[in-house]
């Protein structure tokens, strides 16, 4: 069974990840829905094979020690892949995530107007975040990428792994990767500072150290980007102080009050007007309302603000979802499935 046969035919049919796993045929997930493709039911020999021919010795040494290995395989000419290999059940499973190319631009996206214009801002911390599988990446992609093209600046991102590869324009990119270029979120951004940054990409605030680096990196004058699992901004605000001791959370509200610019919070919903996906997005600006909430700890009342400042091109989840729904984009079912409030959504789109 040839690995590159199975990810070709994916790639064709639009999936967003292949799951190999012994004992069973190939399957993919094309536009939410788990579904098997045509190939032979994969052996833990053919399984184990796969694995080695897209991981490194080092990540085949990791695997035998931890159990687990993260990487990235490419087909060159077709697409670049996020590989997850892993033991179930004393045999090889193999999960991958594709990652296109080709980075796709602002218009082709379907988001906010108010999402390009953050890559304006010259300093501060910009959050995209959402649950795995959102488009958090790609959206993160095209914001370099519109950066690139307007702007002479430096530009790091640290990635795990890398995804997207970018192009030098009127930027200098540079793009390190966890376990080849760098040990550890924390580690590059501890020395990314003395490499004469303007921009930084991070991909994950995964831990206490890592925010920490990534909000002291925005408070010192750079434009920060980075990913964290949450559902929407107060979610976001709350994980990031929870990371802190006890003694230590009045002090990050204030230094996130001062440097968070924005957070993104967005899923994927399936079209149906036509084949593909389309991003509900939540957007919360830090305007000094919202950064008094930050301050005092009042962050429940995000939400609020959030509500009564669209004219700023803010938005709420649900409100993104009601207008995805009403212009004939998303069915009703999968619009109340994604809601933060289904009961209240529900209500408001049998109005």
């Amino acid at each position: 069974m040839q690995l590159d046969t199975i990810l070709k035919r994916a790639v064709e049919l639009e999936a967003s990840d292949i799951h190999l796993v012994s004992g069973h045929v190939p399957m993919a997930r094309i536009h939410t829905i788990m579904a098997p493709l045509d190939f032979p039911v994969i052996t833990p020999e053919s399984a184990m094979r796969m694995a080695q021919q897209m991981a490194s010795e080092d990540h085949q040494k990791h695997l035998a020690k931890i159990k687990d290995a993260d990487f990235s395989y490419e087909i060159p000419g077709l697409a670049r892949f996020r590989v997850n290999v892993h033991m179930q059940r004393h045999a090889v499973g193999i999960t991958m995530r594709l990652i296109k190319t080709k980075i796709p631009p602002f218009d082709a996206l379907g988001l906010p107007e108010v999402v390009k214009r953050l890559t304006y801002l010259p300093r501060g911390l910009i959050l995209v975040t959402g649950d795995t599988g959102s488009g958090k990446s790609t959206t993160l992609a095209a914001m370099i990428d519109s950066m690139n093209c307007r702007y002479r600046k430096h530009i790091i991102t640290l990635e795990d792994p890398v995804e997207y590869t970018f192009v030098s324009n009127k930027s200098l990119i540079e793009q390190r990767e966890l376990g080849d270029d760098v040990p550890s979120f924390s580690s590059g951004l501890r020395h990314v500072l003395r490499q004469d940054p303007d921009i930084i990409l991070v991909g994950e605030m995964r831990d206490l150290e890592t925010t920490a680096a990534a909000i002291t990196a925005a408070e010192t004058g750079h434009l920060v980007l980075s990913t964290l699992h949450t559902i929407n901004a107060s979610q976001t605000v709350e994980r990031i102080v929870d990371m802190y001791p006890a003694d230590q959370q009045n002090q990050i509200r204030s230094m996130l009050a001062n440097t968070l610019q924005a957070v993104i919070s967005q899923t994927l919903l399936r079209r149906t007007d036509k084949k593909g996906m389309i991003p509900a997005v939540e957007v919360m600006l830090c305007t000094p309302a919202v950064r008094n909430l930050i301050r005092e700890n009042r962050v429940f009342e995000i939400p609020n603000v959030i509500e009564t400042n669209r004219v700023l091109g803010m938005n709420t989840l649900d409100n993104a979802i009601t207008e995805l729904y009403f212009n004939g984009l998303i069915s009703r079912e999968d619009a109340v499935a994604q809601a933060a409030y289904p009961d209240k959504i529900e209500r408001q789109l049998a109005a």
